[in-house]
């Protein structure tokens, strides 16, 4: 039964690919969205490392990323890809943003030939600029309107100890959009829905660079003033990028523009966060990739965000400055004035 026009799809089985705190949170959410309506459902999650993948099936804990949260009986682990997406429905995919291209090639040959795939990664691809939903249509030759993205404020410990939160499931396809976001609709977790992809996914990324800028400010403890100041015009480059690409000035008002980078510019549960407040703290980015559990996606997609609005004539003060900031070709003390020393000119001129 495919998604496809049809408000009344209900999948039985959904494969999540990645057992980090997100893809792991995203799962208790769809198990959870199935029992409070009654639904049979069966989650199943693909993880790389054998300790981890034991460990859910074991005692419903994932220790290493969510610490003591317990996960419903209705989620379930493996180790063996082939497995975890026979038959499913709706595939979620939560992998780092840069290794997802050569994964689905060697994924794609299990896939059901109608399955829904679903993205939680907030990354652009070095070398190509592609949106995570594009790498997926091209990788699995499958139309956009099979492919939805989820966006939002999304910190994954705060939604795991079932604390409300709103998000967004993003697809060209109104309905499949509709019919996601009936799969992950839990009592703590609302999604609204959207048809404009590109803005909701370039929100999704830019708010991790920001989020670097923040952190770096904070690390060198600078002020609540300075902070806003970033976020602020953090939103306002975000807006510029997206609006470039073909993305809606209302997504970047909402959930998944203003609502993502308030939370992962202003948590400590937020990676690229506290990467940024790490490398103002004054370590190496070396140093700050061997102190991270996961992957700040930030560290590796700001140069491509960097690369593409280079491409696109738009200009990103504050991007470039990060990166700078990650090539060393700027010290994180410069990082503040730089910010500072563009020329006059109106606020409202984006």
């Amino acid at each position: 039964m495919t998604a496809l026009g049809n408000p009344a799809f209900a999948p039985t089985t959904i494969a999540v690919l990645g057992a980090g705190s997100w893809g792991t949170t995203f799962a208790k959410i769809l198990a959870d969205a199935a029992a409070a309506t009654g639904a049979e459902r069966s989650i199943r999650i693909w993880g790389r490392r054998v300790e981890v993948v034991e460990q859910i099936n074991a005692s419903h804990r994932n220790e290493q990323y969510l610490k003591e949260i317990e996960l419903p009986a209705a989620v379930t682990a493996s180790t063996d890809v082939e497995e975890v997406l026979r038959d499913a429905q709706v595939v979620v995919l939560a992998v780092p943003a840069q290794s997802l291209r050569p994964q689905l090639g060697a994924w794609k040959r299990f896939l059901a030939p109608d399955a829904i795939v679903v993205s939680l990664m907030k990354g652009l691809e070095l070398g190509t600029d592609a949106r995570m939903s594009e790498v997926i249509a091209q990788e699995l030759g499958i139309p956009e309107s099979r492919v939805a993205v989820v966006s939002g404020p999304n910190l994954a410990m705060e939604i795991a100890r079932e604390q409300p939160t709103a998000s967004v499931v993003a697809c060209s396809d109104g309905p499949t959009a509709a019919a996601i976001a009936l799969c992950c609709t839990a009592p703590y977790f609302r999604p609204y829905t959207s048809t404009d992809v590109v803005g909701v996914e370039i929100g999704g990324i830019v708010k991790n660079v920001i989020a670097l800028a923040v952190g770096i400010c904070e690390g060198r403890q600078m002020g609540d003033n300075t902070k806003a100041s970033v976020i602020t015009r953090g939103l306002a480059e975000t807006s510029r990028l997206a609006l470039a690409l073909g993305g809606e000035a209302q997504t970047m008002a909402g959930l998944a523009g203003l609502g993502d980078l308030v939370a992962t510019c202003s948590s400590a549960l937020s990676r690229n966060h506290t990467a940024g407040r790490l490398l103002g703290e004054g370590l190496t980015l070396d140093e700050v990739n061997a102190h991270m559990t996961q992957t700040a996606e930030g560290i590796k997609s700001g140069h491509a965000v960097h690369e593409l609005a280079g491409k696109l004539g738009v200009e990103m003060p504050i991007t470039a400055a990060v990166v700078a900031v990650l090539e060393g070709k700027m010290s994180v003390d410069d990082l503040g004035p730089r910010l500072l020393a563009r020329a006059l000119k109106s606020e409202g001129d984006y």
